[in-house]
């Protein structure tokens, strides 16, 4: 678990999603404060936060509900930018994952074809290597 996390990590990183994300991170913390002062249902910060957590993520429970105007402009503006962090930091995951998978087909390929150009020099072992390794590729499809 704590490696697939520092992996990820390290994906937002490399993608610059992180800052999308730590964006999202500080819009739901500035407007759980907002939220905490403007509205009277709304009793301490640890609420807003929890407020603005839920309307981001479009769950919406009901048990808090904006009266004010200001609550209900920060809770659209919360919202919105809760649902177009879910819809951009998977997306450019998948495509930092799915253009790591291409570079590392293109070297495997490219490392399988250098030897191949090499054959005549192989010794037996050697090509029964490549021989093993192209029956469990085939197999694989």
């Amino acid at each position: 678990m704590m490696k697939a996390l520092k992996r990820i990590g390290k994906v937002l990183i490399r993608t610059g999603a992180i800052k999308i994300f730590m964006g999202y991170l500080v819009i739901l913390l500035i407007g759980g404060a907002l939220i905490s002062f403007i509205e009277p249902q709304v009793h301490g910060i640890f609420e807003g936060f929890y407020f603005c957590f839920v309307a981001s993520t479009t769950i919406g429970f009901g048990d808090i509900v904006p009266v004010t105007v200001v609550g209900r402009i920060i809770t659209m503006a919360v919202t919105l930018f809760g649902v177009l962090t879910v819809a951009m930091v998977p997306g450019v995951v998948v495509a930092y994952y799915t253009e790591y998978l291409k570079i590392r087909e293109k070297e495997t390929v490219s490392t399988f074809l250098e030897e191949l150009e090499h054959l005549p020099e192989m010794s037996r072992e050697e090509l029964e290597e490549i021989s093993e390794r192209v029956k469990k590729f085939n197999k694989g499809k």
